[in-house]
């Protein structure tokens, strides 16, 4: 026996709603760059550590993964630049992820928490300033 879509659907939207916190809402532009400019984000990594990434308010953006064992791949610390372009947040590094171009959309999931979702589908969350 087959579910209707119709159950199916509703079944989804309830799981869905369960993963999302009722206080989640997705950022504006303006919002975002309210959020982050002049602000320390910590990055959460699979590793278990945060990366502080400093956001100016020029639109600098400094990062600093030297006390991150699995990131050696990168230089220990580097300087990139940071706009808001609609209402996702973009940035980037002179060598990090090889000089590509980043954009994110931004949903704040509490006081200082963030999730994100990069333009090729990557995902994460970040804690603001602390």
């Amino acid at each position: 026996m087959s579910i209707p879509a119709t159950k199916t659907a509703f079944v989804g939207t309830l799981t869905f709603l369960t993963l999302v916190p009722a206080s989640a809402q997705e950022l504006s532009g303006t919002k975002i760059r309210d959020l982050i400019s002049g602000e320390r984000v910590y990055l959460s990594t699979p590793f278990g550590v945060e990366v502080p990434l400093n956001y100016k308010a020029g639109g600098q953006v400094t990062g600093d993964v030297s006390g991150v064992s699995a990131a050696r791949i990168f230089a220990p610390r580097e300087t990139g630049r940071w706009w808001v372009q609609g209402n996702r947040l973009c940035q980037k590094w002179p060598t990090w992820y090889k000089g590509r171009q980043f954009c994110y959309s931004i949903t704040q999931i509490g006081e200082n928490r963030i999730s994100w979702v990069r333009n090729d589908g990557k995902t994460g969350t970040a804690r603001i300033g602390g």
